[in-house]
């Protein structure tokens, strides 16, 4: 290997990084990376831990506590650390924050178009598919961006979108086991004794689903490893001989321009370092290691033939022949029922006893290097060899290990239990390391490296932890934990995951704490309710229990004003059969319901409303947008007219009034079909906003001619001084003018006097029972009592309130007109014993305003007048 290839091979491995995991805090990272270099430097030079090293700091992080993070003490502020972007691109958080919107309108998609529980995986596999293709979109606009010769880094959410989308793998393969082939596999009988490994080995998988799921996972994770390094730059060529730097000096002893200074093997056998204790040449070394290394990260990643290819390449085929010994011997020979003269060539290792016997051997031996015993041990299930060298990786290359170990022992258990023939025996370390899959996740989690038992409580490794374990109902109730506590902060992308995760197990008929599932979904909703998206709240909204749909759309109902984007809202939620009716009607009362400061409950007096006023009239349009609705919104707009009305805010009233539609009753009566068939609740009300409209149109009258009597009379002409005939003539012309000006006055303010008395009368006179009075029905009352009876009470307060203050404005309309014989009229209203307008009046009021009508019988005494109101000027 030439200076230049070496110099590649480094540069290669130290660029090499996993794109998954969140970064913690700095100063947890900082800590982790200097552990690290501590250990590396103990360990020595190590290419693959180099390789690795990233990985292992940027898994998945939760938001741990400080004390947990940091053993030693240190730096860090707070109770609780928060997701440190980790970026180091110069790409900015918009295009990873439109990215996660994007994605949570394309999951919706993908849910709407696999809606059948048979297409659940279908369904998955596009969520796989979405994102993937976001990842991509992301990793080509950083590298945009990417100045020349920086370092690529991953965003925090983008970690965790990779992350993410490892676990939804691993649910795709797992519970595609767990529904389909576990349900197909009939019961399986007990296999006798046979010949052949192969057969053993694939009666065990097919009725041993604990095994079938270890290998499973070790498969999920050998796929990561090989995603995480897509790329690997070689550095050898093809056709060479082993150790050719060394067989070149031995050759030419003494004429070679580099040579080593040292003794060097005489043999060029396989064993012949070993057996001499004599070393290679320094560059067979250093190529020796190199070697070593690639073998065992294609082991890793799952290439056992990229591996033998690699000891080929390198003229090491001895090595690539050891990599074969593990394979299990079939005679396809043996049980032939159709004998021919033609054989078929033997499967796998006759002796694989003996080989794995030697291997075991190997992977305990100190004469190898740390890799050659690691790659050794992963084929004959030897532990400790491949945790010497992945200890100082990641979660993931630990859990692995440990797998390998398991199923290594599984099978060959199994073989030697059912095959004829005799093997020689195992060590007992090998059987004693059986351990359950809760037995390996202890062990990482109590793991004595703190990069990985840190890892171990990541969110990812928890669910994924959970998923393996199919202990669902515990993962439900950390996810819990997670919602309620402090310890971890759920990020919205996770939030995303874990509603889809629960909306996974619900279509897949997995039965878990819904409740919590329930609160999962909730939490979403209420993210998404910030993105503003009606189609995807409504989505959601519509997988939960009912109140929980009135609570949360009611919500975001509440985040809109315009009147559009209302409608919009509503047609979503009836679309995905939302209880809009009582949803509008919640959101409707839950604004009536707020009460205003002291402040606010003064009216003010330029008549302005204040803004809650105005919250609580926006919120009737809600009711405006169906039809069926319109005896809802009079009930809820009578009711806030009271309240107005109680507070003398004459004009919050008329604006309220105002949002009723003109065709209301008219719907409200083609929607029932004839007035015999309107409900109670909707007749009282109609009855009640006629009462409205009648007192806010006479308010109206008295303010018109208030206007038009104090500041539309015509003012006189100035006096001034006559000295010619010029000026006489004008002056005369102008007392022409003021004096026709001032008679239409005169005739408009009779005429608008009529009028407003009119409508002042309107309400005195209202017809049947009365203003604000229900008349009597044999319909039914609404089933809401209380309400009811809220209403009764509120409406005699405002004929209190509403009533003297009409007889007051009539009898100053008629006093400031000089028409005192019909203030004469007021007492007979009000004594009249078919309306009993008096009852409604205090004593001390009553004995006022009479006191105002007998001034004006005195008026008209002193005027020479008829002091009292003969039949004739009686209405």
């Amino acid at each position: 290997m030439n200076k230049l290839e070496r110099t590649l091979q480094l540069l290669d491995e130290s660029t090499v990084q996993s794109p998954s995991g969140l970064l913690r805090s700095k100063d947890s990272v900082r800590y982790l990376q200097q552990q690290a270099r501590e250990e590396q430097r103990q360990l020595g030079a190590s290419g693959l831990g180099e390789s690795m090293m990233l990985d292992s700091v940027q898994d998945v992080g939760l938001y741990r506590t400080v004390g947990e993070l940091e053993p030693a003490g240190g730096g860090l502020s707070g109770s609780q650390l928060s997701l440190v972007a980790g970026s180091t691109v110069s790409y900015t958080n918009a295009n990873v924050r439109e990215a996660s919107k994007q994605l949570c309108e394309e999951f919706l998609q993908v849910l709407q178009r696999y809606s059948n529980a048979s297409d659940v995986f279908e369904a998955t596999e596009e969520l796989v598919k979405s994102l993937d293709d976001t990842l991509v979109q992301l990793n080509n606009a950083s590298k945009q961006l990417l100045p020349t010769g920086r370092e690529r880094r991953l965003h925090a959410e983008e970690m965790w979108l990779n992350a993410e989308r490892d676990t939804w793998r691993l649910m795709i393969c797992l519970y595609r086991d767990r529904l389909i082939t576990q349900k197909q596999d009939s019961e399986m009988d007990d296999l006798p004794l046979v010949n052949s490994e192969q057969t053993i080995i694939s009666h065990l998988y097919g009725g041993n689903a604990n095994l079938r799921e270890y290998q499973i996972i070790v498969d999920w994770l050998e796929q990561m490893a090989l995603r995480q390094q897509q790329t690997e730059l070689g550095h050898y060529m093809n056709r060479t001989v082993a150790w050719e730097n060394t067989l070149h000096q031995l050759l030419e002893v003494g004429q070679t321009a580099f040579g080593s200074g040292r003794a060097l093997v005489k043999g060029l056998d396989p064993d012949a370092p070993i057996r001499e204790k004599l070393p290679l040449h320094d560059l067979d070394m250093e190529d020796q290691t190199q070697l070593a290394k690639q073998v065992f990260r294609a082991i890793r990643q799952g290439r056992l033939k990229e591996a033998q290819i690699k000891c080929e390449n390198y003229g090491q085929a001895w090595k690539a022949a050891l990599l074969e010994g593990w394979r299990l011997h079939h005679d396809p020979n043996y049980d032939r029922e159709n004998v021919s003269l033609a054989r078929e060539p033997i499967e796998g290792n006759p002796r694989r006893d003996l080989w794995k016997k030697f291997a075991w051997q190997m992977a305990e031996s100190r004469m190898l290097d740390p890799y050659t015993k690691a790659t050794i041990g992963s084929l004959c299930g030897h532990l400790d060899s491949m945790v010497e060298v992945l200890s100082e990786h990641s979660w993931n290359d630990m859990l692995w290990a440990y797998l390998k170990a398991q199923i290594d022992i599984r099978v060959e258990s199994e073989i030697r239990s059912h095959c004829v023939k005799s093997y020689l025996p195992m060590p007992d370390r090998y059987w004693n390391g059986k351990m359950s899959l809760e037995q390996i996740f202890d062990a990482l989690e109590a793991h004595k490296n703190a990069r990985i038992s840190l890892a171990a409580k990541d969110v990812d490794k928890v669910i994924q932890k959970y998923i393996m374990l199919d202990d669902i109902p515990e993962l439900m109730r950390t996810v819990d934990g997670w919602l309620e506590g402090t310890e971890v902060v759920l990020i919205p992308q996770m939030l995303r995951f874990l509603t889809h995760f629960v909306m996974f197990l619900r279509q897949i008929g997995k039965t878990f704490q819904e409740d919590i599932g329930d609160r999962v979904v909730k939490r979403y909703v209420e993210y998404l309710s910030t993105l503003g998206s009606a189609h995807m709240v409504a989505f959601y909204t519509a997988a939960l229990p009912p109140a929980m749909q009135l609570l949360l759309y009611s919500q975001f109902l509440q985040t809109i004003r315009d009147s559009q984007q209302r409608k919009q809202a509503l047609e979503q939620a009836y679309n995905f059969g939302l209880d809009v009716p009582t949803i509008t009607v919640y959101t409707v009362e839950w604004y009536r319901a707020l009460e205003a400061t002291e402040d606010e409950l003064a009216p003010i007096a330029s008549g302005r409303l204040t803004e809650l006023d105005e919250q609580k009239i926006s919120s009737l349009e809600w009711l405006t947008f169906y039809p069926d609705q319109r005896g809802e919104l009079l009930w809820q707009s009578n009711t806030l007219i009271r309240y107005f009305l109680a507070r003398r805010s004459i004009e919050a009233a008329r604006k309220t009034f105002a949002v009723i539609p003109a065709d209301t009753m008219e719907l409200i009566f083609t929607h029932y079909g004839s007035k015999d068939d309107i409900p109670c609740r909707e007749e009282v009300s109609i009855r009640e906003y006629l009462c409205y409209q009648t007192y806010l149109a006479a308010i109206q009258g008295y303010n018109d001619w208030c206007q038009l009597f104090y500041n539309g009379k015509p003012k006189p002409p100035p006096a001034v001084k006559l000295s010619n005939f010029t000026e006489r003539v004008t002056s005369e012309h102008r007392e022409a003018t003021y004096r026709k000006e001032l008679s239409n006055w005169e005739l408009r303010v009779a005429e608008l006097t009529n009028v407003t008395r009119d409508l002042l009368y309107n309400v005195l006179l209202f017809p049947e029972a009365g203003w604000l009075v229900d008349t009597d029905t044999t319909k039914p009352p609404p089933d809401d009592d209380e309400d009811w009876l809220h209403r009764a009470v509120q409406m005699e307060n405002l004929r209190k309130l509403c009533i003297p203050e009409i007889v007051l404005l009539l009898h100053q309309l008629h006093t400031l007109t000089e028409r005192y014989s019909e203030n004469l009229l007021l007492a007979d209203v009000l004594s009249s014993e078919t309306r009993k307008l008096y009852s409604v009046f205090p004593k001390h009021k009553l004995a006022e305003t009479l006191t105002k009508i007998a001034e004006s019988s005195l008026t008209l005494m002193n005027a020479r007048k008829d002091p009292f109101v003969g039949d004739a000027a009686k209405k």
